[in-house]
């Protein structure tokens, strides 16, 4: 049976592969130590665990669920962004629930290009943005994202470009891979130059509460939702990475036109989750403040691993990642990932997995028990 021609433009998640690899040599006796994917170790918290054991012998548990999911997981992430975001959202029409905000990027992909449309990447930047343009039939049109520019598109630049053809542009702020974060004044300016090119702007925002002094969403910025749409997700703030759940937030125009798309894909969410979700949302500023007491210590440790490979680091970047430069003269990315891979047991993530900018780059994970990393530096 020969496959679908859109298979030729995708290959195999990066992760996917590399991860087979490593569970070979695991399996072979190394005492591999993974550095390299953002999969949060830590739980939940006992009230969300507490919540979705309480909730599977509720009535009507186990049937389909809407594809809106349950009007109080809205209103738990209207109430959510009002107060972290100061940003009021209509939970009847303006939020969407997703099973991961993964599935979101396929879904906006879906409702809003056609064959031939391009669209804005970001490199480096998430793979999954250029992988289900492809698929959609779309050109992947990148633009490049530099150290010393903050890790900002150059908006002058691009405004020069023909972009008569181009639907869509990916951002993601607080960054994914670098960390870099962008002010309320970038955040406009991205607003601006979507709104004048008549382009719809997507802000990937999983990282605002980790290592995070000052959340921002774009949807704060005067006028953003006649433009623009943004993906949040649990993943990340409430160790709930498993559970997939989601969330697409902006106008009831564009909302409706996702909901089209997701309504044809899947029976609703778990309902269990859903009310595990409602907890997490409702969490107390106890929370954060000892996650990002953990991740504090285990960056620090990651800083210290880092200065014994002689890369450089931007102290202030944010997320669960350390996004490092390699010393200059060494191997390319992929080849240094590698050698440490093979002599120290330790794996990492090459820059290039995100794009040509990233050569030169890699990339830590804080989702690491702090003996982990000190037995890596004692590896060092």
């Amino acid at each position: 049976m020969i496959t679908a021609e859109r298979l030729n433009t995708v290959q195999e998640y990066y992760f996917s592969r590399k991860l087979r690899e490593v569970r070979g040599l695991m399996n072979d006796g190394k005492p591999i130590i993974n550095m390299g994917i953002g999969s949060p170790d830590l739980a939940p918290s006992p009230k969300v665990l507490e919540t979705l054991k309480d909730s599977i012998t509720d009535m009507g548990a186990h049937q389909y669920q809407s594809y809106q999911g349950l009007p109080e997981l809205r209103d738990a992430i209207a109430s959510f962004y009002k107060k972290k975001f100061a940003v009021a959202m209509d939970a009847s029409n303006e939020i969407l629930p997703l099973m991961g905000s993964k599935e979101g990027i396929m879904h906006i992909s879906m409702a809003f290009l056609n064959e031939g449309d391009e669209v804005l990447l970001p490199n480096p930047g998430y793979p999954t943005y250029a992988s289900v343009t492809k698929l959609v039939g779309a050109a992947p049109k990148t633009y490049d994202l530099k150290a010393d520019n903050g890790w900002f598109p150059d908006l002058e630049a691009l405004a020069k470009q023909d972009l008569s053809k181009t639907k869509l542009m990916w951002v993601s702020y607080p960054h994914m891979p670098t960390g870099a974060t962008a002010s309320k004044e970038q955040l406009k300016s991205l607003v601006d130059f979507a709104y004048e090119n008549e382009i719809l702007l997507v802000n990937d925002n999983p990282y605002s509460f980790v290592l995070s002094n000052n959340p921002i969403s774009i949807l704060s910025i005067e006028g953003a939702k006649k433009c623009a749409l943004e993906l949040n997700s649990l993943s990340k703030t409430f160790n709930m990475a498993g559970w997939r759940v989601g969330m697409i937030l902006g106008s009831s125009e564009h909302i409706n036109a996702v909901l089209k798309v997701k309504s044809n894909m899947d029976s609703g969410m778990f309902y269990g989750i859903q009310k595990g979700a409602i907890a997490a949302l409702q969490s107390g500023p106890e929370w954060f403040e000892e996650l990002d007491k953990i991740y504090t210590k285990r960056r620090e440790l990651i800083f210290q691993l880092v200065e014994k490979l002689g890369c450089d680091y931007d102290k202030n970047a944010v997320g669960m990642f350390v996004w490092c430069k390699l010393p200059k003269g060494s191997v390319s990315s992929e080849e240094f990932i590698d050698q440490v891979l093979y002599d120290k047991d330790i794996f990492i993530a090459p820059g290039t997995i995100f794009g040509s900018m990233g050569e030169g780059y890699i990339r830590f994970s804080l989702c690491v028990k702090e003996e982990k990393i000190m037995e890596a530096i004692e590896r060092f």
